[in-house]
């Protein structure tokens, strides 16, 4: 999966890396993500670009949708699940341009990244996180 050449990996294929990663994330973090629904596609869709301001399809890797677990309250129970999404070739062009870079290690850099939004974490915090895996 992480060969240079030969076949990019699927949808499915890039989503068991990023369970993977989303697995092995520490205490306290793991027991708060199992509500967050965590998908892949092959880009983010013209709305979601648009909402970002985002021309180009391939700057944007991955997304949090939902309201961070620091800001909630009861007035927000009855909403829709959490959801992080991981965008597929803006991954594998950015894996492509980096050129020594682990596939996974990328995947759960963006993955690490957007579940630092759910926490409501600086990106400071985030490069913490991601010291700890």
């Amino acid at each position: 999966m992480d060969e240079r050449f030969g076949t990019a990996p699927s949808a499915e294929e890039m989503e068991a890396i990023a369970r993977a990663a989303m697995e092995g994330l520490p205490e306290p973090f793991a027991q708060h993500l199992g509500a967050v629904v965590l998908q892949v596609e092959e880009f983010a869709d013209a709305e979601t670009l648009k909402a970002m301001e985002i021309e180009n399809p391939f700057e944007l890797t991955g997304i949090y949708e939902g309201l961070p677990i620091n800001e909630r309250s009861v007035e927000h129970s009855g909403t829709m699940p959490d959801r992080v999404r991981l965008f597929r070739r803006p991954i594998l062009d950015e894996w492509a341009e980096r050129g020594n870079e682990r596939l996974d290690h990328l995947v759960r850099h963006v993955l690490i990244h957007e579940i630092g939004h759910h926490f409501g974490f600086s990106d400071e915090d985030m490069h913490a996180l991601e010291e700890q895996v």
